[in-house]
């Protein structure tokens, strides 16, 4: 007769596993494509399950345990490429030439977010070639608008449902444009800079709807994948940026790689938490840098928190020396 104890023991190994085991298979239903996004932190917590049964489960405690243990293991497999442990996609730049290179900020503000000072003061601090802003109001765009007054370009599109960009370059600007499907009211940024004579560079900055209750990830995920690919003539490469309210192991986020050939920095280097922002050893990576073509980076980091419940990413990129003397 099993007792009480190995009861709840065993419907919360079971849980765990399907936690682990459901975000594997093509689905767009939003819990479980939710639960793919936690499966680091959820690691750390069912280890702790584990060692709690092993201590206080004496009946079916092998079972309990393995069913917790193994969705650790199927956790730790989905996130491997994003552990230190495994190889990395992309080498750092870090010898290249800083007249060669330049620098970009991405960040989710969180359109309640009021304490415009401390993100502007980050900006200002850091002094970044391109900014894109996500979740941008009218409140925030007036907020912003002294500092965006030091670049010579930017383009401003607040809205009141949390999609609104703010795009902002030093580097020339050839051609920039927000698109926006009329069923999808997720706007994107397509712009294409030269940050050196006859030299191109696209940027790409994303922010498609979060998986919500109720909701299918449909939409969320086909906004995503079309913008993979969607490469404008003549350029040398390309970055994007932006609050993919994904993370980088899903199948959407990996198909936009693979798609588009983009390369990730944060492969075989770490998850680098960007959400939520209190607690960044426990949260999980939604907001994304990657490049492709003959964009090197020379390093990226996520900074420190500035009043969103996002935290900013910074990426410092370079242009191929090898491009740069031909053109």
């Amino acid at each position: 007769m099993m007792t009480k104890r190995s009861i709840i023991a065993l419907a919360a190994g079971g849980l765990a596993l399907a936690s682990a085991i459901l975000p594997l298979f093509p689905t767009d239903f939003w819990a479980i494509r939710a639960t793919g996004f936690v499966r680091e932190p959820a690691s750390y917590l069912f280890i702790v399950l584990a060692i709690v049964v092993a201590l206080f489960v004496k009946r079916h405690r092998l079972i309990a345990e393995g069913m917790f243990l193994a969705a650790v293991a199927i956790n730790f497999m989905t996130i491997w490429p994003y552990t230190a442990l495994a190889p990395t996609q992309i080498d750092l730049a870090s010898d290249h030439p800083q007249g060669q290179c330049f620098t970009a900020f991405s960040a989710n503000v969180k359109m309640k977010n009021t304490q415009y000072d401390r993100l502007i003061e980050q900006i200002e601090s850091l002094q970044p070639d391109i900014v894109f802003l996500t979740e941008v109001d009218e409140g925030w765009a007036e907020a912003l608008e002294p500092m965006l007054s030091e670049y010579p370009y930017t383009l401003t599109h607040p809205q009141s449902n949390t999609f609104g960009k703010v795009f902002a370059s030093r580097l020339p600007v050839v051609d920039a444009d927000i698109l926006e499907r009329a069923d999808e009211n997720t706007p994107s940024i397509f712009a294409v800079l030269q940050p050196m004579p006859d030299t191109k560079v696209q940027f790409v900055g994303l922010h498609p709807k979060a998986p919500l209750p109720a909701q299918s990830t449909g939409q969320r995920d086909e906004s995503i994948k079309r913008a993979a690919d969607r490469t404008m003539a003549d350029i040398s490469g390309a970055i994007a940026m932006g609050d993919f309210n994904d993370v980088p192991w899903s199948s959407t986020t990996t198909d936009f790689r693979e798609m588009g050939d983009w390369k990730d920095p944060r492969i075989g280097r770490g998850t680098f938490a960007t959400f939520p922002a209190f607690a960044p050893a426990l949260g999980w990576p939604l907001d994304q840098i990657m490049v492709r073509g003959e964009i090197k980076v020379r390093r990226f980091e996520v900074l420190d928190a500035n009043g969103s419940d996002h935290r900013a990413v910074l990426g410092e990129m370079c242009l191929d020396q090898a491009i740069v003397r031909a053109k």
